[in-house]
């Protein structure tokens, strides 16, 4: 098998569209015995796959009608090229994106999970140099967009704030990128103006991401969400089709919402409940898009109206962006807190949140008291952002067809999983 066990199942059942009850009982296993298949190599609990179901599996997804349409998503060109931006390899929207790339793409960072995961090592990108320019505060997706270049065998070379940039001497931004394109292989693009990426892509032909711009956009954390989702789901025995998904928050400054909701929007009958404060509501061209697809769109501003939700998604308020006065109406009553989620959602709920969230007393983010709740994913969806964002590199230069004949075992000796409560979700309890 050329790719390992678990991107193996998990790449039948996207493409045969079946949840692990329905695909257990079409193989004729146990749903316990393909759990055990689908944990990673690593867990005390994996067990290889029987040679006669791995040869079953193969000839269900070859006869499957849903394979023609994803052997013929292959034959059309490389990803990079069907997902351009104005023709470029470039990655500045969501909007570039079909449910067939996504989830294509989502394949490809299934392939990066060991490396992401530090089993294994690869070079793939080694000689190549990454602009990381953040003209606006960041860590974890200026940290994550680095590792993932780096564990890929890149290097980085890092940029913060503007004022120490030579725009804050009046260089424009097609003069810096420009220039900079001239040094690094790839730029990842953070600015506090919504369209400047797009301005930075338009200067050079070297791969641009958007790491948010403004209240835009902010794609890449829109693709390692929906990707945490989908994998959250699997674990579950859900599909995304037909789920309600709870967007709480700043839905009119949150850029991570803005990209999230056009993506989830490829799928077929999801419910929105999207809860904001009075006066933070999603943007109006948004809720335009979203409902060409037909999906049901309720705005609120009661916590009450996620019930029965399968996600919730919450986002702080992005105070950097306007004035206090439009505050008002964030009150405690609208904080996510255990007790809320207990009252008005299920034991399989999943909890989101792009972080940072804001922990100090009367924030009114998502509450702390979550923090040993085995619904909140927060670390989960964090983790996930490191294979995410290594397929971003991989298909927009060019090298995810080379990945998988590059790897080799790390040689030092990491650990079994990262966080001390992750046991339970790594198949180690």
């Amino acid at each position: 098998m050329a790719v390992s066990q678990q991107v193996f199942l998990r790449d039948a059942m996207r493409r045969l569209n079946l949840t692990r009850d329905v695909f257990s009982m079409r193989i004729g296993v146990k749903r316990r015995a393909l759990d055990t298949w689908l944990l990673p190599e690593s867990s005390q609990e994996y067990r290889a796959m029987p040679e006669v179901v791995s040869r079953f599996v193969t000839e269900i997804v070859e006869n499957d009608a849903l394979l023609q349409k994803y052997a013929q998503s292959a034959q059309s060109g490389p990803l990079r090229d069907r997902i351009a931006y104005d023709g470029k390899h470039q990655l500045i929207s969501v909007d570039q994106f079909t449910r067939e790339s996504a989830e294509e793409f989502f394949r490809i960072a299934d392939l990066m999970q060991p490396i992401a995961r530090r089993q294994k090592v690869s070079r793939v990108l080694e000689g190549a140099v990454l602009g990381n320019l953040f003209f606006e505060a960041s860590t974890r997706t200026r940290v994550s967009f680095g590792a993932a270049f780096c564990r890929l065998g890149g290097s980085v070379c890092d940029t913060t704030g503007f004022t120490f940039s030579s725009m804050a001497k009046g260089e424009s931004i097609y003069d810096t990128s420009r220039v900079m394109s001239g040094y690094v292989d790839a730029m990842v693009i953070r600015h506090p103006e919504q369209g400047s990426v797009a301005e930075f892509a338009r200067a050079t032909n070297i791969p641009v991401v958007n790491g948010g711009d403004g209240a835009g956009e902010h794609p890449s954390q829109a693709l390692l969400d929906l990707y945490t989702i989908l994998t959250e789901f699997s674990r579950l025995g859900k599909l995304l089709d037909g789920a309600h998904i709870a967007m709480v928050g700043d839905l009119k400054y949150g850029r991570t919402v803005h990209s999230l909701i056009k993506l989830l929007a490829l799928y077929k009958g999801l419910k929105f409940s999207l809860i904001s404060p009075k006066g933070l509501e999603m943007p109006d061209y948004i809720l335009d898009q979203i409902s060409k697809h037909g999906h049901v769109v309720e705005p609120s501003n009661e916590l009450k109206d996620m019930a029965g939700a399968d996600v919730i998604y919450t986002t702080r308020v992005q105070k950097e962006r306007f004035a206090a006065e439009e505050l008002e109406g964030y009150s405690p009553q609208f904080q996510v807190s255990k007790a809320v989620v207990d009252q008005f959602c299920g034991p399989d709920v999943i909890i989101m949140h792009p972080l940072p969230r804001d922990s100090r007393e009367g924030a009114h983010d998502l509450s702390v008291d979550l923090n040993d709740d085995p619904r909140l994913a927060i670390f989960r969806q964090t983790d996930n952002g490191i294979p995410v964002r290594m397929a971003i590199f991989a298909v927009l230069l060019g090298v995810e067809g080379l990945v998988q004949h590059s790897l080799r075992d790390v040689t030092w000796s990491p650990p079994s999983h990262i966080g001390p409560d992750d046991t339970v979700f790594h198949g180690l309890d």
